[in-house]
Protein backbone atom coordinates (compact mmCIF):
# COMPACT_ATOMS: atom_id res chain seq x y z
CA UNK A 1 0.00 0.00 0.00
CA UNK A 2 1.29 3.76 -0.94
CA UNK A 3 2.45 5.66 1.94
CA UNK A 4 -0.22 8.35 1.62
CA UNK A 5 -2.63 5.34 1.68
CA UNK A 6 -1.07 4.32 5.03
CA UNK A 7 -0.76 7.51 6.81
CA UNK A 8 -4.68 7.83 5.77
CA UNK A 9 -5.99 4.53 7.04
CA UNK A 10 -4.41 5.28 10.36
CA UNK A 11 -5.48 8.47 10.23
CA UNK A 12 -9.22 7.71 10.08
CA UNK A 13 -8.22 4.36 12.69
CA UNK A 14 -7.59 7.04 15.36
CA UNK A 15 -11.07 9.34 14.53
CA UNK A 16 -12.66 6.07 14.41
CA UNK A 17 -11.71 4.98 18.05
CA UNK A 18 -12.27 8.62 19.38
CA UNK A 19 -15.74 8.03 18.04
CA UNK A 20 -16.55 4.63 19.66
CA UNK A 21 -15.36 5.86 22.76
CA UNK A 22 -17.98 8.86 23.03
CA UNK A 23 -20.44 6.91 21.51
CA UNK A 24 -20.01 4.18 24.06
CA UNK A 25 -20.36 6.75 27.26
CA UNK A 26 -23.69 8.00 25.16
CA UNK A 27 -25.27 4.95 24.81
CA UNK A 28 -24.74 4.44 28.30
CA UNK A 29 -26.51 7.12 29.63
CA UNK A 30 -29.85 6.65 27.44
CA UNK A 31 -29.62 3.33 29.07
CA UNK A 32 -29.86 4.43 32.00
CA UNK A 33 -32.54 7.08 30.95
CA UNK A 34 -34.96 4.47 29.72
CA UNK A 35 -34.32 2.63 32.72
CA UNK A 36 -35.24 -0.65 31.20
CA UNK A 37 -34.85 -2.87 34.73
CA UNK A 38 -36.82 -0.59 36.49
CA UNK A 39 -40.77 -1.05 37.30
CA UNK A 40 -43.25 0.81 34.80
CA UNK A 41 -44.92 2.81 37.98
CA UNK A 42 -42.04 3.74 39.72
CA UNK A 43 -39.63 6.91 38.89
CA UNK A 44 -36.19 6.91 38.41
CA UNK A 45 -34.20 6.74 41.58
CA UNK A 46 -33.00 9.74 43.87
CA UNK A 47 -36.81 10.50 42.93
CA UNK A 48 -36.86 14.23 44.13
CA UNK A 49 -39.27 16.25 42.40
CA UNK A 50 -36.90 18.93 41.65
CA UNK A 51 -34.72 16.64 39.11
CA UNK A 52 -36.19 16.14 36.00
CA UNK A 53 -36.31 13.01 33.75
CA UNK A 54 -33.52 11.90 31.47
CA UNK A 55 -34.37 12.49 27.92
CA UNK A 56 -35.31 9.31 25.98
CA UNK A 57 -33.66 10.16 22.69
CA UNK A 58 -29.99 11.18 22.01
CA UNK A 59 -28.90 14.40 22.05
CA UNK A 60 -28.10 16.24 19.15
CA UNK A 61 -24.41 16.08 19.57
CA UNK A 62 -24.98 12.31 19.54
CA UNK A 63 -27.02 12.06 16.36
CA UNK A 64 -23.55 14.61 14.79
CA UNK A 65 -21.35 12.41 16.25
CA UNK A 66 -22.83 9.35 14.56
CA UNK A 67 -23.03 11.24 11.28
CA UNK A 68 -19.53 12.10 11.14
CA UNK A 69 -18.80 8.45 12.29
CA UNK A 70 -20.39 7.43 9.22
CA UNK A 71 -18.98 9.75 7.04
CA UNK A 72 -15.68 8.11 8.48
CA UNK A 73 -16.31 4.76 8.13
CA UNK A 74 -18.04 5.66 4.37
CA UNK A 75 -14.11 6.99 3.03
CA UNK A 76 -12.34 3.94 5.02
CA UNK A 77 -14.56 1.86 2.80
CA UNK A 78 -13.84 3.56 -0.76
CA UNK A 79 -10.02 3.80 0.35
CA UNK A 80 -10.29 0.10 0.86
CA UNK A 81 -12.11 -0.39 -1.75
CA UNK A 82 -9.36 1.43 -4.25
CA UNK A 83 -7.20 -0.51 -2.35
CA UNK A 84 -8.60 -3.40 -3.57
CA UNK A 85 -9.13 -2.38 -7.23
CA UNK A 86 -5.84 -1.30 -7.19
CA UNK A 87 -4.39 -3.96 -6.47
CA UNK A 88 -6.54 -6.20 -8.75
CA UNK A 89 -5.61 -4.49 -11.68
CA UNK A 90 -1.51 -4.74 -10.48
CA UNK A 91 -1.97 -8.17 -10.66
CA UNK A 92 -4.05 -8.53 -13.87
CA UNK A 93 -0.90 -6.10 -15.30
CA UNK A 94 1.63 -8.45 -14.23
CA UNK A 95 -0.34 -11.51 -15.87
CA UNK A 96 -0.20 -10.01 -19.19
CA UNK A 97 3.50 -8.76 -18.44
CA UNK A 98 5.30 -10.29 -21.81
CA UNK A 99 8.89 -11.02 -19.60
CA UNK A 100 9.01 -12.99 -17.12
CA UNK A 101 9.43 -11.69 -13.41
CA UNK A 102 12.10 -11.22 -10.98
CA UNK A 103 12.33 -14.73 -9.39
CA UNK A 104 9.87 -16.52 -11.97
CA UNK A 105 10.72 -19.94 -13.08
CA UNK A 106 10.82 -20.25 -16.46
CA UNK A 107 8.11 -22.63 -17.53
CA UNK A 108 5.77 -20.96 -15.08
CA UNK A 109 6.98 -17.38 -16.84
CA UNK A 110 6.54 -18.82 -20.62
CA UNK A 111 2.86 -20.26 -20.02
CA UNK A 112 1.86 -17.01 -17.94
CA UNK A 113 2.96 -14.82 -20.86
CA UNK A 114 1.50 -16.84 -23.52
CA UNK A 115 -2.08 -17.04 -21.73
CA UNK A 116 -1.24 -13.38 -21.31
CA UNK A 117 -1.09 -12.99 -25.16
CA UNK A 118 -4.06 -15.21 -25.85
CA UNK A 119 -5.88 -12.72 -23.95
CA UNK A 120 -4.78 -9.64 -24.87
CA UNK A 121 -5.50 -10.91 -28.32
CA UNK A 122 -9.02 -12.66 -27.74
CA UNK A 123 -10.03 -8.90 -26.71
CA UNK A 124 -8.61 -6.54 -29.11
CA UNK A 125 -10.73 -8.61 -31.84
CA UNK A 126 -13.59 -8.52 -29.61
CA UNK A 127 -13.35 -4.96 -29.20
CA UNK A 128 -12.07 -3.41 -32.65
CA UNK A 129 -14.84 -2.88 -35.60
CA UNK A 130 -13.85 -5.10 -38.66
CA UNK A 131 -14.92 -2.01 -40.69
CA UNK A 132 -12.88 0.85 -38.55
CA UNK A 133 -10.09 2.60 -40.78
CA UNK A 134 -8.69 5.04 -38.64
CA UNK A 135 -5.48 4.82 -36.96
CA UNK A 136 -6.74 3.50 -33.78
CA UNK A 137 -8.03 0.84 -36.14
CA UNK A 138 -4.80 0.31 -37.78
CA UNK A 139 -2.92 0.43 -34.45
CA UNK A 140 -5.40 -1.98 -33.25
CA UNK A 141 -4.72 -4.54 -35.77
CA UNK A 142 -1.12 -4.22 -35.43
CA UNK A 143 -1.23 -4.51 -31.89
CA UNK A 144 -3.38 -8.14 -32.55
CA UNK A 145 -0.68 -9.43 -35.16
CA UNK A 146 2.70 -8.52 -32.92
CA UNK A 147 0.65 -10.55 -30.07
CA UNK A 148 0.79 -13.77 -32.55
CA UNK A 149 3.81 -13.32 -33.29
CA UNK A 150 5.22 -13.06 -30.14
CA UNK A 151 2.77 -16.30 -29.06
CA UNK A 152 4.70 -17.69 -32.15
CA UNK A 153 8.00 -17.07 -30.81
CA UNK A 154 7.21 -18.30 -27.08
CA UNK A 155 6.40 -21.38 -28.72
CA UNK A 156 9.68 -21.57 -30.81
CA UNK A 157 11.29 -21.12 -27.31
CA UNK A 158 8.73 -24.07 -25.54
CA UNK A 159 9.23 -26.29 -29.11
CA UNK A 160 11.95 -28.97 -27.19
CA UNK A 161 9.74 -29.09 -24.16
CA UNK A 162 6.32 -29.10 -25.49
CA UNK A 163 7.51 -31.46 -28.18
CA UNK A 164 7.33 -31.51 -31.93
CA UNK A 165 3.50 -32.83 -32.96
CA UNK A 166 2.31 -29.93 -30.10
CA UNK A 167 4.25 -27.25 -31.46
CA UNK A 168 3.45 -27.62 -35.23
CA UNK A 169 -0.59 -28.01 -33.84
CA UNK A 170 -0.76 -24.68 -32.13
CA UNK A 171 2.00 -22.84 -34.63
CA UNK A 172 -0.02 -23.72 -37.58
CA UNK A 173 -3.09 -22.56 -35.77
CA UNK A 174 -1.69 -19.44 -35.02
CA UNK A 175 -0.53 -19.29 -38.44
CA UNK A 176 -3.65 -19.16 -39.75
CA UNK A 177 -5.15 -16.56 -37.33
CA UNK A 178 -2.46 -14.37 -38.56
CA UNK A 179 -3.03 -14.86 -42.16
CA UNK A 180 -6.89 -14.25 -41.70
CA UNK A 181 -5.80 -10.66 -40.74
CA UNK A 182 -3.07 -10.39 -43.26
CA UNK A 183 -5.10 -9.04 -45.79
CA UNK A 184 -6.32 -5.46 -44.43
CA UNK A 185 -2.68 -5.00 -42.82
CA UNK A 186 -0.61 -5.87 -46.04
CA UNK A 187 -2.74 -2.90 -48.20
CA UNK A 188 -2.28 -0.28 -45.03
CA UNK A 189 1.30 -0.82 -45.31
CA UNK A 190 1.87 -0.36 -48.97
CA UNK A 191 -0.38 3.21 -48.68
CA UNK A 192 1.89 3.83 -45.83
CA UNK A 193 5.25 3.05 -47.77
CA UNK A 194 3.83 5.25 -50.87
CA UNK A 195 3.26 7.89 -48.34
CA UNK A 196 6.79 7.74 -47.03
CA UNK A 197 8.13 7.93 -50.24
CA UNK A 198 6.08 10.88 -51.54
CA UNK A 199 7.06 12.26 -48.12
CA UNK A 200 10.81 12.49 -48.66
CA UNK A 201 10.58 13.23 -52.49
CA UNK A 202 7.71 15.57 -53.00
CA UNK A 203 7.86 16.34 -56.24
CA UNK A 204 6.44 12.79 -57.59
CA UNK A 205 2.92 13.72 -55.46
CA UNK A 206 2.58 16.75 -57.42
CA UNK A 207 -0.10 15.22 -60.35
CA UNK A 208 0.83 18.47 -62.71
CA UNK A 209 4.34 16.89 -63.10
CA UNK A 210 3.84 13.18 -63.03
CA UNK A 211 0.68 13.06 -65.02
CA UNK A 212 -1.66 11.78 -61.82
CA UNK A 213 0.01 8.31 -62.23
CA UNK A 214 0.97 8.16 -58.52
CA UNK A 215 -2.84 9.36 -57.12
CA UNK A 216 -3.68 6.44 -59.48
CA UNK A 217 -1.58 3.87 -57.51
CA UNK A 218 -2.79 5.00 -54.46
CA UNK A 219 -6.40 4.58 -55.78
CA UNK A 220 -6.00 1.68 -56.08
CA UNK A 221 -4.33 0.45 -53.16
CA UNK A 222 -7.30 2.45 -51.59
CA UNK A 223 -9.53 -0.05 -53.08
CA UNK A 224 -7.49 -3.35 -52.28
CA UNK A 225 -8.02 -2.27 -48.63
CA UNK A 226 -11.58 -1.66 -48.76
CA UNK A 227 -11.80 -5.20 -50.74
CA UNK A 228 -9.55 -6.73 -48.13
CA UNK A 229 -11.93 -5.74 -45.73
CA UNK A 230 -14.14 -8.63 -46.77
CA UNK A 231 -13.17 -12.31 -45.89
CA UNK A 232 -12.34 -15.54 -47.68
CA UNK A 233 -15.50 -17.67 -46.08
CA UNK A 234 -18.54 -16.84 -48.91
CA UNK A 235 -21.43 -15.83 -46.89
CA UNK A 236 -19.09 -14.50 -43.32
CA UNK A 237 -19.21 -10.66 -42.73
CA UNK A 238 -15.86 -9.46 -41.32
CA UNK A 239 -17.58 -9.19 -37.34
CA UNK A 240 -18.81 -13.15 -37.77
CA UNK A 241 -14.63 -13.50 -39.12
CA UNK A 242 -13.43 -11.75 -36.38
CA UNK A 243 -15.56 -13.64 -34.04
CA UNK A 244 -14.25 -17.43 -35.54
CA UNK A 245 -10.41 -16.34 -35.17
CA UNK A 246 -10.94 -15.56 -31.47
CA UNK A 247 -12.94 -18.58 -31.30
CA UNK A 248 -9.89 -19.92 -31.90
CA UNK A 249 -7.24 -18.80 -30.15
CA UNK A 250 -9.82 -19.44 -26.61
CA UNK A 251 -9.83 -22.94 -28.40
CA UNK A 252 -5.40 -22.76 -27.77
CA UNK A 253 -5.65 -20.60 -24.37
CA UNK A 254 -7.59 -23.78 -23.01
CA UNK A 255 -5.47 -25.79 -24.47
CA UNK A 256 -2.26 -24.12 -23.37
CA UNK A 257 -3.70 -23.91 -19.64
CA UNK A 258 -3.54 -27.49 -19.57
CA UNK A 259 0.16 -28.08 -20.43
CA UNK A 260 1.98 -29.33 -17.53
CA UNK A 261 5.46 -27.34 -17.84
CA UNK A 262 8.18 -28.53 -15.12
CA UNK A 263 11.39 -27.29 -14.15
CA UNK A 264 14.24 -29.76 -15.48
CA UNK A 265 15.88 -31.06 -11.99
CA UNK A 266 19.42 -30.22 -10.86
CA UNK A 267 21.92 -27.89 -13.15
CA UNK A 268 20.13 -28.81 -16.38
CA UNK A 269 19.26 -26.00 -18.29
CA UNK A 270 16.30 -23.94 -18.30
CA UNK A 271 12.98 -25.78 -20.61
CA UNK A 272 13.51 -22.52 -22.60
CA UNK A 273 17.29 -22.44 -23.12
CA UNK A 274 17.38 -25.32 -26.00
CA UNK A 275 14.42 -22.87 -27.78
CA UNK A 276 16.09 -19.81 -27.61
CA UNK A 277 19.81 -21.64 -28.94
CA UNK A 278 17.59 -22.76 -31.61
CA UNK A 279 16.20 -19.85 -32.87
CA UNK A 280 19.58 -18.40 -32.45
CA UNK A 281 21.41 -20.90 -34.71
CA UNK A 282 18.77 -20.91 -37.15
CA UNK A 283 19.14 -16.63 -37.63
CA UNK A 284 22.85 -17.15 -37.65
CA UNK A 285 22.09 -20.11 -40.53
CA UNK A 286 19.45 -17.49 -42.52
CA UNK A 287 21.60 -14.72 -42.42
CA UNK A 288 24.66 -16.20 -44.57
CA UNK A 289 21.43 -17.55 -46.99
CA UNK A 290 20.76 -13.61 -47.06
CA UNK A 291 23.88 -12.56 -47.45
CA UNK A 292 25.25 -15.70 -50.28
CA UNK A 293 21.16 -15.06 -52.23
CA UNK A 294 20.14 -11.08 -51.07
CA UNK A 295 17.10 -11.42 -52.79
CA UNK A 296 13.77 -10.69 -51.01
CA UNK A 297 12.45 -13.59 -50.65
CA UNK A 298 15.87 -14.89 -48.35
CA UNK A 299 15.72 -11.35 -46.37
CA UNK A 300 12.57 -11.87 -45.41
CA UNK A 301 13.07 -15.23 -44.00
CA UNK A 302 16.08 -14.12 -42.37
CA UNK A 303 13.44 -11.51 -40.65
CA UNK A 304 11.41 -13.75 -38.99
CA UNK A 305 14.05 -15.30 -37.45
CA UNK A 306 15.25 -11.85 -36.44
CA UNK A 307 12.18 -11.26 -34.84
CA UNK A 308 12.01 -14.26 -33.35
CA UNK A 309 15.14 -13.36 -31.52
CA UNK A 310 13.91 -10.36 -30.20
CA UNK A 311 10.40 -11.52 -28.41
CA UNK A 312 13.05 -13.81 -26.57
CA UNK A 313 15.25 -11.98 -25.58
CA UNK A 314 12.24 -9.77 -24.43
CA UNK A 315 10.54 -12.34 -22.41
CA UNK A 316 14.38 -13.05 -20.39
CA UNK A 317 14.04 -9.46 -19.88
CA UNK A 318 13.48 -9.71 -16.19
CA UNK A 319 13.10 -5.61 -15.34
CA UNK A 320 15.36 -2.98 -13.84
CA UNK A 321 16.24 -5.35 -11.24
CA UNK A 322 18.06 -8.26 -13.30
CA UNK A 323 19.28 -5.00 -15.97
CA UNK A 324 22.44 -4.70 -13.50
CA UNK A 325 23.99 -8.34 -14.13
CA UNK A 326 25.80 -8.77 -17.41
CA UNK A 327 23.62 -11.45 -18.53
CA UNK A 328 20.53 -8.96 -17.80
CA UNK A 329 22.25 -6.30 -19.80
CA UNK A 330 23.12 -8.68 -22.72
CA UNK A 331 19.63 -9.61 -22.98
CA UNK A 332 18.29 -6.56 -23.31
CA UNK A 333 21.02 -5.52 -25.50
CA UNK A 334 20.62 -8.33 -28.15
CA UNK A 335 16.47 -7.23 -27.95
CA UNK A 336 17.22 -3.61 -28.77
CA UNK A 337 19.51 -4.88 -31.47
CA UNK A 338 17.11 -7.39 -32.70
CA UNK A 339 14.66 -4.83 -32.85
CA UNK A 340 16.35 -2.18 -34.55
CA UNK A 341 17.65 -4.73 -37.56
CA UNK A 342 14.17 -6.10 -37.86
CA UNK A 343 12.58 -2.59 -38.85
CA UNK A 344 15.23 -2.04 -41.35
CA UNK A 345 14.25 -5.76 -42.88
CA UNK A 346 10.74 -4.80 -42.73
CA UNK A 347 10.97 -1.80 -44.27
CA UNK A 348 13.01 -3.23 -47.65
CA UNK A 349 10.77 -5.61 -47.48
CA UNK A 350 7.83 -3.29 -47.67
CA UNK A 351 9.64 -1.31 -50.59
CA UNK A 352 10.50 -4.47 -52.41
CA UNK A 353 6.71 -5.45 -52.22
CA UNK A 354 5.72 -1.87 -53.42
CA UNK A 355 7.84 -1.67 -56.54
CA UNK A 356 6.22 -5.21 -57.75
CA UNK A 357 3.00 -3.62 -57.45
CA UNK A 358 4.37 -0.37 -59.33
CA UNK A 359 5.80 -3.32 -62.28
CA UNK A 360 2.28 -5.06 -61.85
CA UNK A 361 0.10 -1.70 -62.38
CA UNK A 362 1.90 0.07 -65.22
CA UNK A 363 -1.25 1.05 -66.35
CA UNK A 364 -1.48 3.50 -64.05
CA UNK A 365 1.92 5.37 -65.32
CA UNK A 366 1.07 5.16 -69.01
CA UNK A 367 2.23 8.03 -70.56
CA UNK A 368 4.35 8.70 -67.43
CA UNK A 369 6.72 6.46 -67.89
CA UNK A 370 9.52 8.74 -66.49
CA UNK A 371 7.26 8.95 -63.40
CA UNK A 372 7.47 4.92 -63.11
CA UNK A 373 11.06 4.71 -63.19
CA UNK A 374 11.80 7.12 -61.05
CA UNK A 375 9.81 5.88 -58.27
CA UNK A 376 11.55 1.95 -59.40
CA UNK A 377 15.01 3.93 -59.02
CA UNK A 378 14.33 5.56 -55.87
CA UNK A 379 13.11 2.17 -54.28
CA UNK A 380 16.08 0.20 -55.56
CA UNK A 381 18.46 2.60 -53.73
CA UNK A 382 16.40 2.64 -50.78
CA UNK A 383 16.47 -0.79 -50.54
CA UNK A 384 20.26 -1.45 -51.82
CA UNK A 385 20.90 1.01 -48.42
CA UNK A 386 19.08 -1.06 -46.33
CA UNK A 387 20.40 -4.53 -47.44
CA UNK A 388 24.03 -2.92 -46.85
CA UNK A 389 23.16 -1.73 -43.21
CA UNK A 390 20.95 -4.76 -42.21
CA UNK A 391 23.95 -7.65 -43.43
CA UNK A 392 26.56 -4.90 -41.02
CA UNK A 393 24.31 -4.86 -38.30
CA UNK A 394 23.15 -8.98 -38.38
CA UNK A 395 27.46 -9.73 -38.77
CA UNK A 396 27.13 -7.35 -35.51
CA UNK A 397 24.30 -9.42 -33.80
CA UNK A 398 25.16 -13.11 -34.96
CA UNK A 399 29.09 -12.61 -34.23
CA UNK A 400 29.17 -15.57 -31.90
CA UNK A 401 28.33 -19.21 -32.27
CA UNK A 402 25.32 -20.16 -30.66
CA UNK A 403 26.89 -21.98 -27.89
CA UNK A 404 29.23 -19.19 -26.92
CA UNK A 405 25.90 -16.94 -27.13
CA UNK A 406 24.37 -19.17 -24.81
CA UNK A 407 27.40 -18.87 -22.31
CA UNK A 408 27.23 -15.63 -21.83
CA UNK A 409 23.42 -15.39 -21.58
CA UNK A 410 23.26 -18.44 -19.24
CA UNK A 411 22.83 -16.53 -16.00
CA UNK A 412 19.26 -14.56 -17.26
CA UNK A 413 17.90 -17.63 -18.51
Amino acid sequence: MPAPARIALGSYQHVLAERWQTMTAEWAAIRRGLAIRRAPHRPPRGGRKTRRHRPILAPASSISSLAGTLVVLGMGVALAKAERERRAATRARMARRTSLLVGEPPAVGLRRVLLGQLEVAIELLETLPPEDRSEHGQRTVHETRKALKRLRALLRLLRPTIGEKRFKRENAALRRCARRLAGARDAEVMIDTLEGLLRAHPKLADPRRTGGGVQRLRAQLLAELDAAAGTDQPGRTPLEEHRAIAAELRAIRTRVADWQLRERPGKAPAPSAPGLEHIYREGRRRLRRARRRGDRDALHAWRKRVKDLRYAAETFDRGPAARTSKSGARIRRTARRADRLGEMLGEEHDLALLARLIRRHAEHFAGDKRTRKALLKLIARRRKQLRRRALRDGERLYRRKPKGFMRRLRAAL
